[in-house]
Parts: C-alpha cells; structure tokens; sequence
C-alpha cells in the first residue's frame, strides 16, 4: 500500500513534535550536514536514501528535512511510495530553522 505525505511548517512541527516521537531525516550532503543541523536530525543524504530506508523506522513518525525544502519533497515521496504512512516534508527546511534563530547542533 502506498502512502502519502504531507509538508508541515516549522512552528507546527515544533508544536507537534518532541524529540523521541518521530524521526527527523536530514537528506542534504554531508558538506551541508556539518555546517548545522536541526538537533535530534539523523543524516542520510538523499541519494543514500534508498539503500538506507531500513534504518528508518515504520511504527512513528517521520520528517524529512533539507537546505529549504525541495530535496525533502524528493525524500517524503520516496518513503510514502515505499509505505511508509505518516511521512512529513519540513517547509523551509534547515535554513527557515536558521531564519528563525532556532538552535543548530554542528
């Protein structure tokens, strides 16, 4: 079965979310990856995603996020077309979080 995702801006995603209840998915390259990243992301570049996609649970959550949210549209759709159900693409991505003055991990 196939499933859907769905994009979700960063202040509902901060609201909706706690560290532990889903998994964030930071698909940009590793250049981009030790700049920052959102606390609590795991990184698996977007190209790595297919081969990686059994590290990525089915029973919670998951949130895809990038630079500004195109690549993460690339990686929700893959996971819902591989399954997974409740898959979510982070508008704005990691510089929207950087815009906000959110906290970056390095």
């Amino acid at each position: 079965m196939t499933g859907q995702f769905f994009t979700i801006d960063i202040d509902t995603y901060r609201d909706r979310f706690e560290p532990g209840d889903h998994m964030l998915v930071d698909v940009r390259e590793l250049e981009e990856w030790v700049m920052g990243h959102i606390p609590g992301a795991v990184h698996i570049p977007l190209d790595d995603l297919p081969a990686r996609v059994n590290e990525i649970p089915t029973d919670k959550p998951v949130v895809i996020v990038c630079a500004s949210g195109v690549r993460s549209l690339y990686g929700a759709s893959f996971l819902a077309e591989a399954g997974y159900m409740d898959v979510y693409s982070l508008d704005d991505g990691t510089f929207g979080w950087m815009m906000k003055r959110l906290p970056l991990e390095r």
